[in-house]
């Protein structure tokens, strides 16, 4: 079955460049490209799409705070039906966007430069849970969420991780992909597949950003190996 996205933005140009890149992919199914925050919430109830594009900067609300309700609406409900996973794609990488978004739930974080290969690419790894954010952001930001003095991780695994599962969450929190870790660590690709899910288990993370973002605000990214 096709992923199906919605769009929000309110520049027309990008919505319908999004609109072309995304449909010239034969799983990729556009239902809606609205103009600002309200809209999206509406074409969410709606359409239930897959993934939800966002743009921060829109009339009315802004994709920080679409992000904050429908994840607030998840938390309330988890059983419910119909939220999608959120990729932000902006113009903006001010760090506190990107945290506020991440910590919200967002499973992704584009800059409107990136090219279409990766814009798929991360409509994609959102429809199965996974995440992407922008290279060129991705290590810079996460390391800043590193413990500067007292301060801890956010969250407590519910029991230790194993040796590997730790290895596998450093290799992450420097922004590898799962095939770079594999290879990095000599074990196949299910494999840390399955240690991902074991540790997001561990730690209840919505995705791989968060595990990544507690790696190094626990400091687990700065250790070995």
């Amino acid at each position: 079955m096709a992923i199906t996205v919605v769009i929000a933005d309110d520049q027309e140009m990008v919505r319908t460049g999004f609109r072309m890149i995304l449909e010239s992919q034969p799983d990729i199914d556009v239902v809606a490209d609205v103009v600002d925050g309200e809209a999206a919430l509406a074409a969410v109830e709606e359409h239930l799409p897959d993934v939800l594009l966002l743009d921060i900067r829109m009339p009315k609300l802004d994709g920080l705070e679409v992000t904050h309700r429908l994840s607030e609406l998840s938390a309330a409900d988890p059983d419910r039906c119909g939220r999608p996973r959120i990729v932000i794609v902006t113009t903006f990488d001010l760090d506190e966007y990107v945290h506020t978004a991440l910590r919200n739930g967002a499973s992704g974080f584009l800059l409107k430069d990136a090219s279409p290969a990766m814009l798929v690419e991360a409509v994609h790894a959102a429809a199965v849970g996974d995440s992407l954010i922008s290279p060129a952001i991705t290590v810079r930001l996460l390391r800043d969420m590193a413990p500067t003095g007292t301060t801890g991780a956010h969250r407590t695994p519910t029991e230790p991780l194993t040796d590997r599962e730790a290895d596998v969450v450093r290799c992450l929190a420097r922004g590898a992909t799962n095939a770079e870790i594999a290879s990095e660590l000599f074990v196949s690709l299910s494999t840390v597949k399955t240690h991902l899910a074991n540790v997001q288990l561990k730690l209840d993370a919505r995705n791989r950003v968060e595990i990544a973002a507690w790696a190094w605000e626990s400091g687990l990214a700065t250790g070995g190996p």
